[in-house]
């Protein structure tokens, strides 16, 4: 309606050696979450719009299946990507430290192994505000889910 407040999309983006945008993938899957014992309350749909389509995209390494942070969560999404021929998938993130302790490597190395492809997944570190910490270590994972390589946090 004319009245809701507008929202944006949280958009991964490929550019190519050029320069040039070559695809966009609007994320699907919005984190909410709200612990009122701790004061945490993280409402991404306020500010944020869902997108609604997969999308893989050609690079020079082999085709590229686009995700966002907390897609991830749904298995099923990169089941599709696969069938839609990624070879690798991409998971640009920004975990909370205690959801990364718990989840990330786990997540991100079922992921690899379920779909038999290589994950990468670049992600926030660092403080934000008071209230808000990222956990960081970008990730490299091969198809039998070994870490090749993990920037720390």
């Amino acid at each position: 309606s004319s009245t809701s407040t507008p929202r944006v999309y949280n958009t991964h983006i490929i550019v190519n050696s050029d320069g040039e945008l070559v695809s966009t993938y609007r994320k699907i899957h919005l984190f909410d979450v709200s612990i009122p014992s701790q004061n945490i309350h993280l409402v991404e749909s306020k500010t944020t719009a869902p997108g609604t389509k997969l999308v893989v995209c050609d690079s020079p390494l082999g085709l590229l299946g686009l995700s966002t942070c907390y897609d991830m969560r749904f298995p099923e999404q990169y089941t599709r990507l696969r069938e839609l021929g990624a070879q690798i998938l991409l998971a640009p993130s920004a975990f909370t430290v205690p959801t990364g302790r718990a989840h990330w490597h786990t997540l991100l190395r079922c992921r690899a192994i379920e779909n038999q492809c290589y994950v990468l997944a670049a992600a926030q570190f660092g403080v934000h505000n008071e209230k808000r910490s990222s956990y960081g270590h970008s990730i490299a994972v091969d198809p039998w889910g070994a870490v090749l390589a993990d920037a720390g946090g």
